[in-house]
């Protein structure tokens, strides 16, 4: 509970929200102007690409041959009657990593391990939902379905636990670019040697002048490049 607390009071909107709140009932005007120019700072698309720099994966990957393809999970739907999609569903950021890993099956003919547990109460684990899709979808099914971990540091532990049984210590791990340097560090910890392998290459700050208009898309992006920054530097102190 701490933990979630101290969270949403270091992450955006509730880390400015609040001194912003703040200022205007005590006319602190100073305090109120610097929450409202970090609101709009993290709202203009030039933002998170520099944010994201900060934890950028830049290492070089593991030299040992992976024996498998790890794919991690993110986000998911829900099931509503009346559409085409009625069924419990795997959002976009989980949507984009299952591709990307379904092409990297095809390429190297590797086995895949999907990772991720309930998200909501009374659904089944987002694993098993990536590889009902995957299977549906694109005809290939994973061979192990991880559905216990309940973060990015469980998905490495209980994943390990899975691929160190089958005899594989080395994989190639597939989740969204701002997401790999945490995860890559998460299953390090967990002893597997990791090569990088991002659904779509990182993005690059930009200099055009709409890059400074702020949009709500480009505010999305920097909560999940703060969201990522802040969990990096978490998983280093606790490991």
């Amino acid at each position: 509970m701490l933990v979630t607390i101290a969270y949403f009071l270091l992450i955006p909107p509730t880390a400015l929200l609040l001194p912003l709140a703040l200022g205007v009932a005590l006319r602190w005007r100073w305090l109120a102007g610097l929450a409202l120019a970090g609101l709009v700072l993290l709202a203009m698309p030039i933002t998170a690409p520099v944010v994201e720099g900060l934890i950028a994966d830049t290492r070089a990957p593991a030299a040992a041959a992976p024996g498998a393809i790890v794919i991690l999970s993110a986000e998911r739907r829900d099931g509503r009657p009346g559409g085409v999609l009625d069924r419990e569903d795997i959002g976009a950021f989980t949507t984009e990593r299952v591709r990307a890993g379904v092409l990297l099956a095809r390429r190297t003919g590797l086995p895949m391990l999907v990772s991720g547990g309930v998200l909501k109460p009374g659904t089944p684990p987002i694993a098993e939902t990536m590889a009902r899709v995957m299977s549906e979808e694109f005809a290939l099914t994973p061979r192990w379905v991880e559905g216990r971990s309940l973060d990015t540091w469980q998905n490495a532990r209980f994943s390990a636990e899975i691929l160190r049984a089958a005899g594989v210590g080395s994989i190639y791990l597939v989740t969204t670019s701002w997401h790999m340097a945490r995860s890559r560090l998460a299953f390090e910890r967990a002893g597997l040697a990791v090569v990088p392998m991002p659904a779509r290459a990182p993005g690059k700050p930009g200099w055009e002048a709409w890059e400074f208009v702020p949009t709500a898309a480009a505010w999305t992006r920097s909560y999940y490049a703060l969201h990522e920054l802040i969990g990096y530097w978490w998983y280093l102190v606790r490991s």
